[in-house]
């Protein structure tokens, strides 16, 4: 039997399903005069203000331990959460990667001193991550990574680059994988996580401009970075094995399905309007929800292995895969249905946010690992390799 065989269909439990109708409540009056071509942005979109008013709701760290201030929930809850800010475009990237994947990741693995100090300003939504796994010229091939940290007296001297480092400029802090032993060569074997404090002296980000005209992409430099000896977090060495666990997390989330739900949704309004509406895109429109509906339910299969404690690696890959084709697919479909026909009723919102969209849709099949690597994960998986 094949990873994949056992994803089975789950339904999301009451009490944690309970959550939708006051956090739906919330995001209504919070994003009422929000326009949708910002809504778009979502778990892109930066606004600290709006992570601190979400940890005073309890709704940042939901799934870490209540001795760090978290919420002790199941990831069930936390999926309810994200599924929500997602539909209604809510800006959560400030604190996302600390909520998704750093602070499950230090519960994981951290020591009693790492917990305490890290997990309550996640929960409180004021301490901010980013991800330092890609480099030039490695990409997704995290197991090719340069940076390198040398152990010394009083703990390690950090050397190297990683690029689309998201919001790094505005983060506090990057769990990086980097080689503390062996080397390029090596591959898996001699990798480490450390986190890295991004205000230490050696650090410089910088921050890249893309197509939209944002500048969350970065790249960072750690110039002979000194690191205390409590950077290290888990074990030297078991970096890769780390870092794999860590990737479901990233992979497997509803942001992998409703990326263009903002869009979708404003388009959806649109063509249940008298002038907008054709049979063609009434069509269109269950086309697209047929592919969501099977993609959220194994979404859903993968939260319930993250709740039992498992590891769902290539599972989350499929997911990840099948979803950006569908997130890719949106704008380009919605782009064909306005533009084969009068377009002059298209409200200009509607417009504005297709062009957003249209810009860095691209991007989805290259964040959280190219189609390349996820389709050989996948094909192991399935026993084809």
């Amino acid at each position: 039997m094949s990873a994949l065989d056992s994803l089975s269909l789950t339904r999301i439990p009451a009490e944690d399903e309970a959550l939708r109708t006051p956090v739906r409540e919330f995001l209504m009056r919070a994003m009422r005069d929000v326009p949708a071509r910002i809504r778009a942005k979502s778990w892109a979109g930066y606004d600290t203000t709006f992570s601190r008013e979400l940890g005073r709701q309890g709704w940042v760290g939901i799934t870490l331990p209540t001795e760090y201030g978290g919420g002790g929930r199941s990831p069930f809850a936390r999926y309810v959460l994200v599924e929500e800010f997602l539909n209604f475009g809510a800006p959560v990237g400030s604190h996302w990667i600390a909520d998704r994947q750093s602070g499950p990741l230090i519960v994981k693995y951290g020591t009693e001193a790492q917990k305490k100090f890290y997990l309550p300003p996640i929960c409180r939504g004021e301490s901010f991550f980013c991800i330092g796994m890609s480099e030039p010229n490695s990409g997704s091939d995290l197991a090719s990574v340069r940076s390198r940290a040398v152990q010394t007296e009083t703990g390690w001297t950090l050397n190297g680059q990683k690029i689309w480092t998201t919001n790094a400029q505005a983060c506090q802090f990057m769990i990086a994988l980097v080689r503390t032993s062996g080397e390029v060569a090596d591959r898996q074997k001699g990798l480490s996580q450390v986190i890295v404090d991004l205000s230490l002296p050696g650090v410089t980000v910088r921050p890249i401009t893309d197509l939209s005209g944002d500048s969350h992409f970065c790249e960072v430099f750690f110039d002979d970075v000194q690191l205390a000896e409590d950077a290290l977090i888990g074990e030297e060495g078991k970096g890769w094995e780390q870092v794999t666990a860590e990737l479901a997390y990233e992979r497997s989330g509803p942001e992998r399905l409703y990326s263009s739900i903002v869009l979708f949704d404003q388009w959806l309004d649109f063509i249940r309007t008298e002038s907008g509406g054709t049979p063609e895109s009434l069509r269109l429109a269950g086309k697209i929800f047929a592919q969501l509906a099977p993609l959220r339910a194994m979404s859903i299969a993968v939260t319930e292995k993250l709740t039992n404690g498992e590891s769902p690696i290539i599972e989350a890959a499929l997911v990840k895969d099948l979803g950006t084709g569908v997130e890719q697919m949106i704008p380009a479909a919605i782009a064909d249905d306005l533009f084969s026909r009068a377009v002059q009723n298209a409200p200009l919102e509607l417009l504005q946010t297709l062009n957003f969209v249209t810009q860095i849709a691209p991007s989805y099949s290259l964040r959280g690992g190219t189609r390349e690597i996820l389709r050989g994960m996948i094909a192991r998986g399935l026993g084809l390799r």
